[in-house]
Formats: C-alpha cells, sequence, structure tokens
C-alpha cells in the first residue's frame, strides 16, 4: 500500500513546489513507483515536470475531486521512469465552491487515492499556499505531512499555525495523522540568521528535522523553466545530491532502506 505524505506549507516561497517535484524524482530513482498528485491551482508541479497546460485540461485533479474521473485516467506518465503525476489547472479553483456542498467533502480526494493505493509505492501531493478546503483534503487523505521551512525568521510563524490546523484535523478527520518532518531548505551558507534558524528548528523539533538541509541554488530555481526535475536538469549539481539525501531518509523512515538500495538509487540517477 502506498505511504501518502502531503508537502504543506500555508506559507508560499518556502519550497513546496520543489520538494514536491524533486523529492518524488528521488524517490523513483530509487526504485519505488511515484504518485505526484499537484493540488495547487497554479499548477507548478505540473508544468515543472514538462506537462503543458493544454495537455491537463482535459483530465486533472479537479476532475477527480468533483467525481468525474478516477486517479488513473487523469494520472501522465514522466520523464523519470516510476513517476506519474496526475496534474492541475486553475481549474481547480473552482473546486474549492464546488465542493462546499458535496457529502463528505473532506474525505473526496482520500476516498479516490484509496484506489490506486496498491499501484504505487508513495503518493505524494502538493499542496496550494493556504489552509483551504484543497490542503484540507491533502492533510485528510496523508499518512503523514512534511513541512518545507525556509531558513528565515518569518517561516518559523507560520509552522505553528500549520501544526495547529494538523493537529485539529488529526483529532477531527484523520487519527492516523503525523509529523513525517522538516525539511530546511534555501539555506545560505553566508547568512547567520539561517544558521540560527536551523540550530532552533533543530533543538525545538530534534529527529522530526531531517539531516539533509537543502541549500539556495540556481539549478534547482532553473529546473521547473526547462519543464524537468533537478536529477534531468543537472544531475551532478549540489540541489540534486540534497534531493537524493531527503529521499534517502524518508525512504529509510518508511521502510528501511539498505546500503545496496542506495548504491542502486544512485546508479539510476
Amino acid at each position: 500500500m502506498a505511504k501518502t505524505i502531503c508537502i504543506a506549507n500555508q506559507k508560499g516561497g518556502v519550497g513546496k513546489t520543489t520538494t514536491s517535484v524533486n523529492l518524488s524524482s528521488a524517490l523513483a530513482a530509487l526504485g519505488r513507483r511515484v504518485l505526484i498528485i499537484d493540488m495547487d491551482p497554479q499548477g507548478n508541479a505540473s508544468s515543472g515536470l514538462g506537462i503543458k497546460r493544454y495537455e491537463a485540461q482535459e483530465s486533472n485533479i479537479y476532475h477527480v475531486l468533483i467525481g468525474e474521473k478516477s486517479i488513473p485516467e487523469v494520472a501522465q506518465k514522466t520523464q523519470r521512469d516510476r513517476l506519474e503525476i496526475a496534474t492541475a489547472t486553475p481549474d481547480l479553483v473552482g473546486a474549492e465552491i464546488e465542493l462546499v456542498d458535496m457529502p463528505h467533502r473532506e474525505y473526496r480526494l482520500k476516498n479516490a487515492i484509496s484506489q490506486i493505493a496498491q499501484d504505487y509505492d508513495y503518493v505524494i501531493i502538493d499542496c496550494p499556499p493556504s489552509l483551504g478546503l484543497l490542503t484540507l483534503n491533502a492533510l485528510t487523505a496523508a499518512d503523514s505531512f512534511l513541512v518545507p521551512l525556509q531558513c528565515e525568521y518569518y517561516a518559523l510563524e507560520g509552522l505553528s499555525q500549520l501544526l495547529n490546523t494538523a493537529g485539529l484535523i488529526k483529532k477531527n478527520l484523520n487519527p492516523q495523522l503525523h509529523i513525517e518532518g522538516i525539511a530546511l531548505t534555501m539555506f545560505d551558507t553566508r547568512n547567520n540568521l539561517s544558521h540560527q534558524v536551523v540550530s532552533e528548528i533543530r533543538n525545538h523539533f530534534g529527529e522530526k528535522v531531517f539531516n539533509s538541509v537543502i541549500p539556495r541554488n540556481v539549478r534547482l530555481s532553473e529546473a521547473p523553466s526547462h519543464g524537468q526535475s533537478i536529477f534531468e536538469y543537472d544531475q551532478r549539481s549540489i540541489g540534486a545530491l540534497k534531493y537524493l539525501e531527503l529521499a534517502k531518509e524518508v525512504d529509510a523512515r518508511t521502510f528501511g532502506l539498505s546500503k545496496q538500495e542506495e548504491r542502486q538509487g544512485e546508479a539510476n540517477v
């Protein structure tokens, strides 16, 4: 059965989509079958993997949420073997309104995922930068949530709000929900504040913070404009190396990754 991980943070610009795309691609390189579900109406995860908007217009996650199609009907292959994506378009904005009057509105995505859970090892959900009904569906459907946290002061303020929301969802909608971990992103080695944020987060959350810290990296920023993950765009960059390390940590927590599998994953990349 697939492990469903929601990539969530209501603050924009912290690396949610970058993490969703590159973590998923790295997990696929490690031999796992991965599905990305793009729940952001901006559709950046979709375009970041080379899916053109017109290619997703008639068949995307919006149609799944309103009950017109199933996930296998909307999932598209990507350039990476074992990696597929259920795309998003701006139509998804309408789902926020249409879901309001639907029965069991919080469980629409969970029910859809339950039908394909045996087909994948991971389902990675890329959330919008808000705590609306789309993110609520994602957190209700997830086994855990991973928080990309920018190494800046204001990022800390939004974290407590997200954790409070997750606590309410765990209490009322999804008792199994737990935090997968905190991935520190956009780390600048030259910035003392970045080091202070890392230290403060590690002191407070301990083992919940992943060892891998994602640095600011030009190649990571350039890759989406080419419709590629960092592994297709520049597999030798520091960004690719760090996301592969993060994937190994996630996979070790999930399945227990052997040294042989680690080496095989590096060969696949």
